[in-house]
């Protein structure tokens, strides 16, 4: 197992090295587009274009502009926003924490209802109770965020905002656990909520198919002939493969937000994450932080996928390394 924890975290820093390497030659060395002009912001000086192509070593030879770029990067972290003329790293460094924020709350709410809606709907399967939940998960994955999200202030912001229910949610922002850790709490309920509908229904719809399939598998009647009880072959035995597949998703899903897939959620309940950071140097087209911010997303995308594989050893003993 120890072998195998080693060649994951190997593979996590090749395709880190793989991905830095191909951020940098979309944005920095495509054929027909100067970087140094697009980060001078609109009628530069060839003083201003000069400077900066001096600055990055975008005047020297590609694996040297590389080397230089990173070195701004992860060595010194002076790495400069050409849009808020603030260092890259500390601004995503002050804004992961609001996303993981999100994202962990969120991810904490749907694996619990969505397990909880998945087995129901398996052991009430040819009741009124498994289309039901299957119909409230399908409308569930059919919301889109940002409406559900406009709702949900509308309600809890304007309409009902002084009703006894919904008198205690802040404005609309996010305050840090250490500064007030109630307040952090009551500001990320409604996102959270919000962020976890979808999830809940698709994943609880994913987890239902899988554990009716493995019901037909041949250790689970050998389970059951054995005389183990229906609760634990359900939770032992069924429930425990089933959810290999349910891990793989979470782990890429759980990746894709941390990394600012959460983007909509954050824009709508005005939380400054990195989607939100991610998503403002798109529009300026600030260079800086769109590669930085890429490089962030793809370490907790393959970090996940790692974290993924692990699971899967420890779920099913026959994917393990020998």
């Amino acid at each position: 197992m120890a072998t195998f924890i080693v060649r994951r975290v190997l593979w996590l820093v090749v395709v880190l090295f793989a991905v830095s390497v191909l951020v940098f030659l979309i944005f920095f060395a495509t054929p027909g587009v100067d970087p140094a002009r697009q980060m001078a912001g609109r009628n530069p000086t060839a003083e201003t274009i000069k400077n900066i192509k001096h600055e990055f070593g975008l005047d020297r030879p590609l694996p040297v502009q590389y080397g230089l770029m990173m070195k701004h990067i992860f060595v010194s972290r002076d790495l400069i926003s050409y849009g808020s003329h603030t260092k890259v790293i500390p601004e995503i460094l002050s804004a992961a924490p609001v996303t993981l924020s999100l994202v962990f709350g969120a991810a904490v709410i749907w694996i619990v209802f969505s397990i909880l809606t998945g087995l129901a709907a398996a052991v009430f399967r040819g009741t009124v109770i498994d289309p039901l939940l299957m119909i409230l998960a399908l409308i569930g994955i059919s919301i889109p965020v940002f409406w559900l999200g406009e709702v949900v202030n509308l309600v809890t912001q304007s309409r009902l905002h002084g009703f006894f229910l919904f008198s205690w949610v802040p404005p609309l922002g996010y305050t840090p656990f250490t500064q007030d850790p109630l307040l952090w709490f009551e500001g990320l309920v409604f996102p959270w909520l919000t962020l976890s509908v979808l999830y809940i229904g698709f994943y609880a719809r994913v987890l239902r198919a899988n554990l009716i399939e493995t019901e037909n598998e041949d250790y689970v009647r050998t389970a059951r002939a054995k005389g183990i009880s229906e609760r634990r072959v359900l939770l032992r035995h069924t429930l425990r493969t089933s959810m290999i597949t349910f891990v793989s998703l979470f782990g890429l899903d759980f990746g894709v937000l941390v990394g600012g897939g959460a983007l909509l959620t954050e824009v709508v309940f005005g939380l400054p994450g990195v989607g939100l950071l991610t998503y403002h140097s798109l529009t300026s087209l600030d260079l800086p932080v769109i590669m930085t911010t890429v490089i962030y997303g793809a370490f907790f995308i393959t970090l996940a996928s790692a974290l993924v594989d692990l699971v899967y050893a420890w779920l099913d003993p026959r994917v393990r390394p020998a």
